[in-house]
C-alpha cells in the first residue's frame, strides 16, 4: 500500500510501474523486465479516473475493452463482472450506477486480461463505507489467488488489514516502510535484520 499526502508521488509511481511514464532518473524492474512497458501484458492498471462510458451498460463497456486484447486469454465480460460481485445482466447504463458499482466495474475492466500485478490508484475514492468494505473484501480474495496488488490510498485504515507493507511517500521519496497487518511473520524477521 502506498500512502502520502497529495503530490507525494503515489500516482506517478503507479504510472511508472505500469509503463505509462518513464522515471526521471533511476531504473525500474517489473517481472524481471528493465522496461516496465515490456511487462504490460501481465499488469492491470486502474487509474483514479474510471475510464468507462456512462452511456453503456457494464457488460457493453467490458465487451468494448475486451476487444483491445486480441489473441489473449481473457475473462469474458460476464465473468469479470461476477468476479467483482456485479450482475452481468444488469441493464442500467453506467451513468445510473452508484460510485461503488462504478469502481467495481472499473476493477472488472482491469481484471479482463487476467493480470498478475494489479496497480490500483485510489480504488476507494468517493465510495460509501459499505461499498469500500466490499472492495476491500474483493481485494483480499484477489490476494489469495497469487496476485500482487499495489494500492494508493488516502484511507489507510481501509486497506491496512490486507496490506503486507505500507510505504509512505513524501516529495517523491520513500519516507518509511512499515509492515502491514497481512505481513507474514517470516517476512518481518527478514525485514528487521
Amino acid at each position: 500500500m502506498l500512502i502520502g499526502e497529495n503530490g507525494a508521488g503515489k500516482s506517478t509511481l503507479l504510472r511508472i510501474l505500469a509503463g505509462l511514464l518513464r522515471p526521471s532518473f533511476g531504473a525500474v524492474t517489473v517481472f524481471g523486465e528493465h522496461e516496465p512497458h515490456a511487462a504490460r501484458a501481465r499488469i492491470g492498471y486502474m487509474s483514479h479516473a474510471p475510464m468507462l462510458y456512462d452511456e453503456l451498460t457494464a457488460q457493453e463497456n467490458l465487451r468494448y475493452f475486451a476487444n483491445l486484447y486480441p489473441g489473449r486469454a481473457c475473462f469474458s465480460p460476464a465473468e469479470a463482472l461476477r468476479q467483482v460481485g456485479l450482475d452481468p445482466e444488469l441493464s442500467r447504463t453506467l451513468g445510473q450506477y452508484s460510485q461503488g458499482m462504478r469502481q467495481r466495474t472499473s476493477l472488472a475492466r482491469v481484471l479482463l486480461p487476467v493480470p498478475e500485478l494489479l496497480l490500483l490508484d485510489e480504488p476507494f475514492s468517493n465510495m460509501d463505507v459499505e461499498s469500500a468494505r466490499q472492495m476491500v473484501e474483493l481485494l483480499s480474495g484477489f490476494r489469495q489467488s497469487n496476485r500482487t496488488i499495489v494500492i494508493t490510498t488516502h484511507q489507510r485504515e481501509l486497506a491496512a488489514p490486507i496490506a503486507d507493507w505500507i510505504l509512505r511517500l513524501h516529495a517523491g521519496q520513500i519516507a518509511s516502510i512499515t509492515p502491514g497487518a497481512a505481513t507474514p511473520d517470516s517476512a518481518l524477521g527478514s525485514a528487521t535484520q
